[in-house]
């Protein structure tokens, strides 16, 4: 597997990662237990070294499946896990809490899920408007001192945000939605501030939630309890309004014989070589298709043609329900 480093801090990852929130949450029943630590550690074993997770996911649940997944290969991988929301203990929520005791406490409680002794990388999950950034950066800053956390990260965080944690602790990563139908990051300064400042981007949902496969059209039915039947951009409209990109996906993937997941990982690799998208699977063979992304060469010319090709197509339908946009800044 390639290497890549995430901006100027010296964490070294592979150049696709591994995002585990959906074998327990938001696209259905959760998967088998052991089938889940059998899919990451297939990841591992195919050269895979950075996996997320965050204490949301289940919530609790996510970071034990993983933890137990890994612990064999602890040394050889990184794992970044989250927090900033406020979980009761048994599961219910009451809204964003990134107070600096609140933060110590999740920090803890997550080790001990993970059964490990320090957290690689450590993102705020979602900028808590009612605390400020730099109380969170030191808190941060305080467990990397304390030998718990190697380094901080933010999720969905705007420009200014970023800056003014980054004054206090180094931001190793910034994790947020990118892929070619979410281009936010390109428009509003994040991605320019990742580059002046030297953080690396850690890209979430790279595959559109599965849109960018081209396993879904407008006919798709998914289990009762997937997000995707609450999401604007999955509405059965949206799907057939937002096709000719999975068409232009295809017919690039024609092109170079791949598919057209691993063409959308690709366009993303090629953006910047301090990017690491994060796609997540419950299938071995989707594994192996997304890290094959890894092989598919785009030229100069082929990366003018897509962008030309996507610049055409007005994806339509915001890209999470309103509820959840609030708490992204959108």
């Amino acid at each position: 597997m390639i290497k890549r480093t995430l901006g100027r801090s010296g964490l070294e990852v592979s150049a696709i990662g591994y995002g585990a929130m959906g074998l327990t949450d938001v696209y259905g029943e959760a998967t088998d237990r052991q089938e889940a630590i059998r899919v990451v550690r297939a990841a591992v074993e195919h050269g895979i070294t950075l996996f997320d997770t965050a204490e949301a996911y289940g919530p609790f649940t996510n970071e034990e499946v993983l933890g137990e997944a890994l612990a064999p290969y602890r040394t050889q991988v990184v794992i970044g896990t989250k927090f900033g929301f406020g979980i009761n203990p048994d599961g219910s929520r009451y809204g964003l809490d990134s107070r600096p005791e609140h933060i110590l406490q999740v920090a803890d409680a997550a080790l001990k899920r993970l059964g490990t002794e320090v957290i690689d990388l450590f993102y705020q999950h979602r900028v808590d408007p009612n605390v400020p950034i730099e109380d969170v950066a030191g808190t941060v800053r305080d467990l990397i001192g304390l030998g718990k956390v190697k380094h901080f990260g933010l999720s969905e965080a705007s420009a200014q945000t970023i800056r003014r944690a980054h004054a206090v602790q180094q931001v190793t990563a910034i994790q947020s939605e990118y892929s070619l139908w979410t281009r936010d990051p390109e428009q509003d300064g994040v991605l320019a501030t990742c580059e002046e400042l030297g953080i690396g981007f850690v890209a979430f949902s790279p595959l559109g939630a599965g849109f960018l496969t081209g396993k879904i059209d407008s006919t798709t039915s998914f289990d009762s309890t997937d997000f995707r039947n609450i999401s604007p951009r999955f509405t059965p409209e949206a799907r057939a309004a937002n096709s000719p990109l999975v068409a232009l996906l295809n017919r690039t993937a024609e092109s170079k014989g791949a598919t057209a997941s691993q063409i959308a990982l690709a366009w993303l690799l090629a953006q910047k070589p301090w990017i690491v998208p994060i796609p997540g699977t419950r299938k071995l063979a989707r594994l192996e298709e997304n890290i094959g992304a890894t092989s598919v060469d785009l030229t100069a010319d082929d990366l003018r043609n897509i962008n030309e090709a996507a610049s055409k197509i007005d994806v339509q339908g915001a890209r999470l329900p309103e509820a959840v946009l609030k708490l992204t800044g959108g």
